[in-house]
C-alpha cells in the first residue's frame, strides 16, 4: 500500500506476476518444437535380405506361391491372379492337408501384394506358412 503526498488516502496497487506464465509458454514452445521433429518420420525402409530356401522346400511337399518383382504370381510354374490363389490353396490342402505353404517373394515386391496373397492363403484354409526370399 502506498499513500498518495500530501492526502491521508490510502491507494492499494494490485498487479498480475507474468513470469510464472511466462515460464510455462516457454516450456510449452520447448516441447512442441521437440515433438514436431519427432513426427516427420512416418515409416522407414525395410530391406528382405536375400537367400536361396525356396530350392530345399521342394522336397518337403509343400506348395510354393512366389511372387515377382512385377507383382505376378506364381504356382507350380504359371502365372495365376492373385485372386486365384485360394482357389489353388483349397485345391492343394484337398489333396494334401498336413502341407503347408511356402511364400517366396522378390526383394523388390510390394507389401500390399503380399498381404494379398497371405490372406487367399489364409482363406484356403492353411495355417501353416513359411517365408523365404529370392536372390
Amino acid at each position: 500500500m502506498r499513500r498518495l503526498r500530501g492526502s491521508n488516502e490510502r491507494v492499494e496497487t494490485t498487479g498480475i506476476d507474468l513470469a510464472p506464465m511466462l515460464d510455462f509458454v516457454l516450456n510449452l514452445l520447448i516441447f512442441f518444437i521437440i515433438t514436431a521433429v519427432f513426427t516427420r518420420e512416418l515409416g522407414m525402409e525395410v530391406s528382405r535380405p536375400g537367400a536361396g530356401v525356396a530350392e530345399g522346400s521342394k522336397e518337403t511337399g509343400s506348395m510354393i506361391v512366389s511372387i515377382q518383382d512385377d507383382g505376378a504370381v506364381v504356382i507350380d510354374d504359371r502365372v495365376v491372379d492373385v485372386r486365384a490363389v485360394r482357389a489353388n490353396v483349397e485345391r492343394m490342402h484337398a489333396v494334401k492337408p498336413e502341407n503347408g505353404v511356402m511364400v517366396v517373394a522378390a526383394k523388390n515386391t510390394e507389401a500390399g501384394t503380399l498381404v494379398e496373397v497371405l490372406d487367399q492363403i489364409r482363406q484356403g484354409g492353411v495355417s501353416d506358412i513359411s517365408f523365404g526370399a529370392t536372390r
